[in-house]
């Protein structure tokens, strides 16, 4: 099943909404900061070609990114699981989620990531990590965990536009030997990480 006109239609136009709402904003916080629709599509591609079905999303903001994970996953009998902090935009995202008649597919969690990673006790085929950078170094002992051994994809958001931010990050993946890893100049620049 290939990604149809009217759903690419439908998540420009909410891409075009984000990122207007995103101009007007001086505070980082205050904006979506949704994935480029660049990576957004390649995300999709990469779940298709891994044919995964357990999805994991950190960092579902207004749920853009999700969308795409989750459009993916329908076509591999897949379903994803997000995570967010911020109830307002869970809620947002849950909305948008509907609208695209997706909602289905959809786990929305709003709560701690680092409370949820650490009490995961389930293996995901693909996670996308795209939250609040400072926070990736604690994450990384817990992903390292529960990404699937036998060709599971962690993919990091944002590693080229904010690579001071995630420098420290990007050391322990690149060190640890059970893992290797890429990052593609796509958007703001994807990290992949696999295991051996």
């Amino acid at each position: 099943m290939s990604v149809t006109k009217d759903f690419l239609t439908q998540v420009h136009q909410l891409y075009q909404q984000l990122q207007k709402h995103d101009a007007q904003q001086t505070d980082r916080l205050l904006r979506y900061r949704s994935i480029e629709p660049e990576s957004a599509h390649l995300l999709g591609m990469l779940i298709r070609a891994q044919q995964a079905q357990k999805i994991l999303e950190i960092g579902t903001s207004a749920g853009y990114s999700t969308l795409w994970l989750v459009e993916a996953a329908q076509s591999t009998a897949g379903r994803v699981t997000t995570i967010e902090l911020d109830l307002e935009r869970s809620l947002q995202a849950r909305a948008y989620a509907r609208q695209l008649q997706l909602d289905a597919y959809i786990n929305l969690l709003t709560e701690d990531a680092l409370i949820f990673l650490q009490q995961c006790s389930e293996q995901y085929d693909f996670i996308l990590l795209d939250a609040e950078r400072d926070a990736y170094t604690q994450y990384w002992p817990y992903l390292m965990q529960i990404l699937k051994t036998k060709g599971g994809l962690l993919v990091v958001d944002n590693v080229l536009s904010h690579a001071s931010d995630v420098e420290e990050f990007m050391h322990l993946v690149q060190e640890n030997m059970q893992f290797t890893s890429v990052t593609l100049p796509v958007g703001a620049g994807l990290l992949l990480v696999t295991a051996h």
